[in-house]
């Protein structure tokens, strides 16, 4: 095997960034593009006082959290539980056993009373979002598979499935829920720091997606009933970009997986994919079928008690994946350049709040290249190749920013 089969040059990863520029743009004109762009129809707003319930699931658990708002004040988590809900767990249920695993946690809340009433949940799929803040699931990721529930409501029946379960409906009736994905929350969250000239929401864990904020000139397939500010968050849903410059052992881990020749881009990046790929570049030898990436993780950390070899594989694995994070952001940091100055609708870009989420993001390296920095290294180099080396992305690590993001969502 070539060491250098994971290496990707300046001008490869260049061509990862225009691409998926190209497909954004193709993706904001109309539906059943390869990048979704999806527009989310909740444009936080207002004040609240009180407690919201928030939900969040991603892939590997599913989390429940009361969240308090004061006036004037950054909201609280008061209390936050979680237990295991991925595609091994959650392996031939149907919607309702989902709904069950839900309410059995969230009637374990403490806090949980009559004046929580609003839900925010942040659902880590692909969903369309509906002009009242609920969403359609469109497809599942990350291996999950429930096939009754797609193609149908995520948020209105959840609710009122809690409003009847034994745990829950002595101790309140919730009225209103609002269901955002993953990296629209994280971009809530971080539009909760002022000051920046655009915002990005960024996850990379199980999976891995962006959302940005784009205004609404230039979103043809906008909904025509909508009436509210004029920046749209959109969760792109880059996971399924075919990027170029992948490998023979990508298309390995591609085959083996549930659903082939989609989430292209994720399988080549997240941490639900990075042991499959350290499997498959070995498919002569006998290594465990549960190396994950976690284990990925432990090569990089106690790098003495592996053989050389596969502590520079795992190593060469992690750098391509922030490699290719960096060149997905540049293909947005590109849109949202190319928007601006052509539209002129506000002052240039120069400063980018990145809010970004995930284990494997923030993940560290006991070698001194922890994932965010080669991340930034990257994105450096690449905007600097596109002649934007005047854009400063300050990369910003916020608490809980899935639930504080879905909470946030509540006030729109």
């Amino acid at each position: 095997m070539k060491h250098d089969v994971f290496e990707l040059s300046i001008n490869e990863l260049q061509e990862i960034g225009t691409d998926l520029q190209s497909k954004i743009a193709d993706g904001l004109q109309q539906d059943g593009e390869e990048i979704a762009c999806l527009p989310t129809y909740i444009t936080p707003g207002g004040e609240l006082e009180g407690k919201v319930l928030a939900l969040d699931w991603g892939g590997t658990n599913f989390r429940a959290a009361i969240v308090l708002f004061e006036k004037g004040k950054k909201p609280v988590i008061m209390e936050n539980l979680k237990k295991p809900l991925s595609c091994k767990e959650t392996e031939g249920f149907s919607q309702e056993d989902l709904w069950n695993e839900m309410a059995l946690l969230i009637g374990q809340l403490k806090d949980l009373d009559r004046s929580v009433t609003h839900i925010g949940y942040c659902f880590s799929y692909p969903a369309e979002s509906t002009l009242n803040g609920d969403a359609i699931l469109l497809r599942w990721t990350k291996e999950i598979n429930i096939p009754d529930m797609v193609n149908k409501l995520v948020g209105k029946p959840l609710m009122e499935y809690l409003n009847r379960h034994d745990s829950i409906r002595s101790k309140t009736q919730f009225t209103t829920v609002k269901v955002v994905n993953d990296t629209i929350a994280c971009l809530f969250a971080g539009l909760a720091q002022p000051g920046y000239d655009s915002y990005i929401g960024l996850i990379v864990g199980t999976g891995t997606n962006m959302a940005g904020l784009i205004h609404k000139a230039k979103i043809s397939k906008l909904n025509k009933d909508y009436n509210g500010g004029n920046y749209i968050p959109v969760n792109l849903e880059s996971g399924n970009l075919q990027p170029k410059h992948l490998t023979v052992i990508d298309e390995r881990v591609d085959k083996n997986s549930r659903e082939p020749g989609k989430q292209m881009f994720e399988k080549a990046i997240s941490g639900g994919y990075l042991g499959a790929i350290f499997r498959h570049t070995y498919p002569d030898l006998t290594i465990e079928s549960k190396f994950d990436g976690e284990k990925l993780s432990n090569l990089l950390n106690f790098p003495d008690i592996y053989k050389d070899e596969f502590v520079y594989v795992a190593r060469s694995i992690y750098a391509r994946s922030a490699e290719l994070v960096a060149a997905s952001l540049a293909g947005l940091i590109l849109i949202l350049v190319d928007y601006q100055d052509k539209n002129t609708f506000d002052k240039s870009i120069t400063d980018i709040c990145l809010a970004a989420d995930g284990s494997l993001f923030w993940s560290v390296d006991q070698n001194g290249k922890d994932y965010h920095v080669l991340v930034k290294k990257a994105l450096e180099s690449i905007l600097d190749s596109f002649g934007l080396g005047n854009i400063y992305i300050h990369i910003n690590q916020l608490d809980d920013a899935n639930l504080t993001g879905a909470a946030i969502a509540t006030l729109s």
